[in-house]
């Protein structure tokens, strides 16, 4: 016979929908982090069994993280421009995906570090980028290029920016890290030293805090103008297309 508490659990699984799983799922890994987050405290807060979940998430944990992944960017992409507007399409892009991150930012180690966010691809960020590139200019090979760069651009700094500091005694590992930093011998490392204040928790590599708490949107902005440029640089070497020679 089944006790309340099992009766409880029953009914509530069966009210419960995979928009809900997802969304729990994203809150508990903003509130405690990629590495606290499992099925059994997820299946906790929706108050059901964890067996329950997997009515809708078939996959398991891999499934249910490539949702997270997906669900915590899936208004990053803007609509498509046409022409000269896809400069200013990857500039949006690129800052729709920042603010994201920003709002998520223990979704981080799960987009391009695991492969399981290939898994919650979304269509509409692929096509539109596809549509923008095209619009650009691009075309063949030189168009799949130009995805793979621009994918691989929007996720790399600010994946970097919002990297988790180390969770086993944050302070500490904080303090010891900007003594070891300032102990470096200036002879052998005259820039990074005469840089030091400058640099100090301001760049990569080189910093004790997150880009929640401390974002570096210099290095970002420069970043994109340099990727766009560098793309626009790139699509007027490419020789014509049979279009164009016709």
């Amino acid at each position: 016979m089944a006790t309340k508490a099992q009766g409880k659990k029953r009914a509530g699984s069966d009210l419960l929908t995979r928009n809900q799983v997802i969304d729990t799922a994203l809150t508990l890994i903003d509130e405690q982090g990629l590495d606290g987050f499992s099925v059994r405290e997820l299946a906790r807060a929706l108050g059901v069994f964890p067996t329950a979940l997997y009515w809708h998430v078939k996959g398991g944990r891999n499934e249910l993280l490539a949702a997270v992944a997906a669900r915590a960017l899936e208004d990053v992409s803007p609509q498509p421009g046409a022409g000269d507007e896809w400069k200013d399409w990857l500039r949006q892009l690129f800052h729709r995906y920042r603010t994201a991150l920003s709002r998520h930012p223990n979704v981080a180690p799960l987009l391009g570090a695991q492969l399981v966010s290939n898994a919650g691809v979304n269509p509409v960020l692929v096509e539109r980028i596809l549509a923008a590139l095209h619009g650009a200019g691009f075309r063949g090979v030189a168009l799949v290029d130009a995805y793979n760069a621009t994918l691989a651009a929007m996720l790399g700094y600010v994946t970097l920016e919002f990297a988790p500091a180390p969770s086993d005694e944050p302070d500490r590992w904080a303090k010891e890290f900007q003594q070891a930093l300032k102990a470096l011998p200036e002879g052998r490392y005259p820039h990074l030293q005469q840089n030091f204040q400058l640099l100090a928790n301001r760049a990569f590599v080189l910093r004790w805090e997150s880009g929640d708490t401390n974002p570096l949107v210099g290095g970002f902005e420069m970043f994109v103008e340099a990727f766009v440029l560098g793309l626009e640089r790139k699509l007027q070497t490419l020789p014509p297309t049979a279009d164009e020679r016709s």
